[in-house]
């Protein structure tokens, strides 16, 4: 493979990296399009490479070579282990308890890890109408952890939702293109910074007083590595796959 230059990487890189970390080997991951679906990839192209990788149109231990666009991606079905009907997904390996880490995004989150995925405005005549719920709250519930992914602005960290989509009940780790957040004592609270990032730029882009942990730690940059796997897993048709 052709040697990656080390010393760019964009904020998305990093917040990737960041949550592909957080992910041990073997792993069962009920993952989503987009970020989520980017770090779960990347760690099992790198240091986890018997993490199952679950999507909601039930495809079970997928292992694809791109980025998928969508949950109904044929390549997610031509490498799984396995292809169940969606009801199967949420009644059997969701409600039984053997998911180990789902991902979720999301459009606004408050200090509790609610988070809003319906609509930006008043919901009878909203700004924006957004995808839904979907399986969020199962996801969020049923989950032994649950890693919410998005960008740290203060249109997405609010003090109050302008919908309540998703309890933030089973919420454990958000992870942003900033840092990485907790949930120590049900609040969200700043654990770790990314590489050039300080406290106050993330204060700042937060819509509430954001606790900082007393002993918050400095993530490291991505290494050639990381980097190279990650670049690897474009979409095949050169597109984008967004959150």
């Amino acid at each position: 493979m052709t040697q990656v230059e080390t010393a760019t990487y964009t904020a998305d890189e990093m917040m990737a990296v960041a949550a592909a970390r957080r992910l041990g080997n073997g792993m069962v991951c009920f993952v989503g399009i987009g970020l989520p679906s980017r770090a779960a990839n990347l760690a099992r192209a790198t240091h986890a490479p018997d993490c199952v990788l679950i999507y909601e149109s039930g495809t079970i231990g997928a292992k694809p070579e791109h980025l998928p666009l969508s949950i109904g991606d044929g390549e997610l079905a031509e490498t799984a282990d396995a292809v169940v009907s969606v009801p199967e997904i949420f009644g059997y390996w969701l409600q039984g308890g053997w998911i180990d880490v789902g991902f979720l995004g999301a459009a606004q989150i408050d200090r509790h890890a609610n988070l809003n995925s319906t609509v930006i405005g008043d919901y009878e005549h909203p700004r924006v109408r957004l995808p839904g719920a979907g399986g969020a709250p199962e996801i969020a519930a049923m989950c032994r952890e649950t890693f919410v992914m998005l960008r740290h602005t203060r249109r997405a960290f609010v003090e109050q939702l302008d919908f309540l989509t998703t309890g933030g009940k089973g919420v454990t780790c958000v992870v942003t293109d900033l840092g990485v957040l907790e949930r120590p004592d049900g609040e969200l609270t700043l654990i770790e910074l990314h590489p050039d990032v300080a406290v106050e730029d993330v204060r700042e882009a937060t819509g509430w007083d954001l606790g900082i942990a007393p002993d918050v730690r400095r993530g490291s940059p991505p290494t050639s590595e990381e980097l190279e796997a990650l670049r690897a897993l474009k979409p095949a048709n050169g597109e984008t796959a967004e959150s």
